[in-house]
């Protein structure tokens, strides 16, 4: 089982942006692998509160973690998972300041070259609601840019090759020592030596390839999902930025989703709700037959549990919620007019609500409990 973020990073979910930040620096500095050379376990220790951090550094992630735990981020990723160094050293370089350690200098200025990462690619895919209930895996074409076979690089003579131009101001407060991004080779610490026709002037060219993505049950829409190294490329030995897949839920011909659950209108006539009948209706795991008792009212709910939506924390389901409703005719021929007429002075067709028959408020409260 997966370790809890707020754990890896010792902080309380309560704890806010300034102390996560701290917490996830002193946690860097203590495993950095500069810091600990050949130690597998520090650096495992250190992709993880670089992991934690990246999760609950930002609002969106973090909100999502606390509603739904590490099951919002498998899958293919929710934001979260599946960190290398690269991307860490590229995320999150300057969490230490432009001191050298961490930074992409290394410790103690070791000559850690950084490594640009590429664009990240956006897209989105449109699910049904038994795709969301189900989980899938879908095959998208993607665009995105790559490095052109052929094309060679050579070692930034500016930065010699750190990506990093470090300059010293003479200050009132003493010699201060800054660093910054190449602009000659754009931070990537190479230049191209050579390219084909065919690249652009980043030694890149546009590649279509089929990323496959799998996306967890009980996804919604408005969600963003993370796949790791497909977006476009950087040059030299950058590494690729991701693929960022928005998920996009259809419209359903008769289901509502609310949350987890979902809620079907089933309409009935005068007959069937008074001699009771079986239906067949649609469910986002096929078609199910319910039966519906004789004498029922418009307004009743019939409750199917466990037939609604996968929670993404995978604790159950939601439940379908099959809303009856007594369908009035709109148009009566004189022999149907003539029996109504007849009946609207019999007892049994005047409305007598007993004590056990539920208001309507009470009906909203029963689908919420």
């Amino acid at each position: 089982m997966k370790e809890d973020f707020y754990e890896i990073l010792g902080v309380s979910k309560n704890a806010t942006e300034a102390e996560i930040k701290k917490a996830y620096r002193k946690k860097a500095i203590e495993y950095h692998p500069d810091k600990n050379p050949g130690d597998t376990a520090a650096e495992e220790k250190f992709k993880k509160a670089a992991e934690a951090y990246e999760i609950l550094s930002d609002p969106d992630k973090k909100a999502r973690y606390d509603q739904y735990g590490h099951q919002a981020f498998e899958g293919g990723g929710f934001g979260g998972g599946g960190m290398n160094m690269d991307d860490i050293f590229s995320q999150f370089g300057d969490i230490f300041g432009g001191g050298g350690f961490g930074g992409f200098g290394g410790f103690g200025g070791g000559g850690r070259q950084r490594r640009v990462k590429g664009s990240n690619l956006r897209i989105r895919v449109k699910l049904t609601l038994e795709e969301i209930a189900n989980g899938v895996e879908k095959k998208i074409k993607v665009k995105r840019k790559i490095q052109a076979p052929g094309t060679t690089y050579k070692t930034c003579v500016t930065c010699n090759g750190s990506g990093q131009v470090t300059r010293i101001t003479n200050t009132i407060l003493g010699r201060m020592q800054t660093s910054s991004p190449c602009t000659i080779c754009g931070g990537a610490g190479q230049s191209i030596d050579h390219r084909p026709s065919d690249a652009d002037a980043q030694g890149l060219k546009v590649h279509e390839e089929t990323v496959s993505i799998k996306i967890p049950a009980g996804v919604e829409d408005g969600m963003q999902l993370k796949v790791t190294g497909k977006g476009n490329e950087a040059p030299g030995n950058g590494i690729a930025g991701d693929l960022l897949v928005a998920i996009e839920e259809q419209e359903h011909l008769y289901l509502q989703r609310e949350g987890n659950n979902l809620h079907y209108d089933l309409y009935i006539s005068f007959s069937e709700a008074a001699l009771g009948a079986s239906r067949e209706i649609d469910t986002v795991s096929g078609k199910v037959r319910i039966k519906i008792d004789d004498g029922v009212q418009s307004g009743k709910i019939l409750r199917l549990r466990g037939k609604g939506i996968p929670s993404l924390n995978g604790y159950g389901k939601g439940d379908l919620l099959v809303h009856v409703n007594v369908w009035t005719p709109k148009a009566l021929n004189k022999e149907q007019r003539e029996f109504f007429e007849k009946m609207a002075q019999d007892d049994h067709f005047k409305p007598n609500p007993d004590s056990g028959e539920k208001s309507f408020f009470e009906k909203v409260k029963d689908m919420f409990s």
